[in-house]
């Protein structure tokens, strides 16, 4: 490990960065789904970054889903608490009929990836854009005593959490996969460590507990700094790294004048998170487990060889689009093959296609 090659967005250029160490800190990948929690940097760089220089990458197929995050055309996917479901809270259809009795005998207090399924499985089964979380027959006092942040938060979107049905969607919260590392975070690759959601520990398997992956951060963060700071004395002299020079980047002729090139990323990105979405999310059905290969939008290899520095020189992409455009890409066909190879008749490994499996009323009927 020599360093990197940081892109700085206040000054739109490559900056060059020596070192002995690098520490991978770049969150996960949810973003490649169409719903979200996360914010638009978890679109699996880091992943991205470790895999193209030779880590190994596992898991990418498992990833948390959370029954009940925002659904508003102006405002984030932000979660809304499973507390609300334990104090009464009832989801509705837009009808205002409830449908989890009809999934679990448990109603709104089933495991959280029963109660996701189920909703996805009503929004596509009426066509719909979300569900709704009703808690308006709960006392106007005690919603406000007990949920104060999140009153607050949906009143400023025109949402009165006492008096209105919450619209809802479940939502991509936790990426379980990620970069391989030891017990001191260490990579594939000397003198690159990875920390946190970027990697994959081995602690979570196909779910996550609620914030274990809070202590993982600390205990593999404290474990990678004292490595780093116990092999540094004895780490080689780091060698030069060059600056980055533009001029050496070669670009496919067919590629160097595209007219509106940025509209098409962004329309490419809206069609791999959907596509993400109905095979490779919560209820993908066996036969869709293969079928999004080829149909990936980032297919095309020679999309895949540009890099952002000289994207952003020669045909002036907005470079950090263009950065999360190439990651997500990368974490979506790592993410669907994995998925492929888990069918194995006799072991069913993935806890959605077990779940889709497993359920005969009403995923399959």
């Amino acid at each position: 490990m020599v360093g990197a090659w940081i892109w700085n967005r206040n000054k739109e250029r490559v900056e060059t960065c020596s070192a002995k160490a690098v520490v991978l800190a770049t969150g996960g990948a949810a973003k490649v789904y169409q719903y979200t929690t996360n914010p638009d940097v978890s679109s699996g760089d880091g992943i991205a970054m470790a895999w193209r220089a030779g880590c190994r990458v596992a898991n990418l197929e498992f990833n948390q889903f959370h029954p009940t995050a925002l659904y508003h055309p102006q405002a984030r996917n932000f979660l809304l608490t499973e507390a609300l479901r334990g104090e009464g809270a009832h989801l509705k259809r837009p009808d205002g009929t409830r449908f989890m009795p009809d999934f679990d005998e448990r109603g709104e207090l089933a495991p959280r990836d029963i109660v996701a399924r189920a909703i996805d499985h009503e929004m596509k089964r009426l066509g719909v854009d979300c569900m709704f979380l009703d808690i308006s027959h709960k006392p106007e006092a005690f919603v406000r005593q007990h949920f104060p942040m999140i009153y607050e938060k949906l009143l400023g979107l025109g949402i009165d959490l006492t008096k209105d049905p919450v619209p809802v969607v479940p939502a991509a919260h936790y990426t379980c996969g990620g970069v391989m590392v030891d017990d001191n975070g260490r990579t594939d690759v000397d003198g690159l460590y990875a920390i946190g959601e970027v990697s994959y520990t081995g602690l979570h398997g196909a779910n996550r507990m609620a914030s274990n992956s809070l202590l993982e951060c600390l205990v593999y963060g404290w474990s990678a700094a004292e490595d780093i700071t116990r092999r540094l004395p004895l780490a080689q002299k780091v060698a030069t790294l060059p600056a980055w020079d533009e001029s050496q980047v070669e670009i496919p002729d067919e590629l160097v004048e595209i007219p509106d090139e940025l509209v098409v990323i962004q329309h490419n990105w809206h069609e791999l998170r959907l596509l993400m979405w109905d095979y490779v999310g919560l209820c993908a059905p066996p036969a869709g487990w293969s079928a999004p290969c080829g149909a990936l939008p980032c297919s095309n290899r020679s999309w895949m060889s540009i890099t952002p520095a000289s994207a952003s020189r020669i045909i002036c992409w907005n470079c950090a689009i263009w950065c999360r455009w190439r990651s997500l890409s990368y974490a979506a066909r790592c993410c669907v093959r994995r998925a492929a190879v888990c069918i194995i008749p006799s072991t069913i490994r993935s806890r959605c296609l077990t779940a889709a499996r497993r359920y005969s009323r009403p995923w399959l009927t």
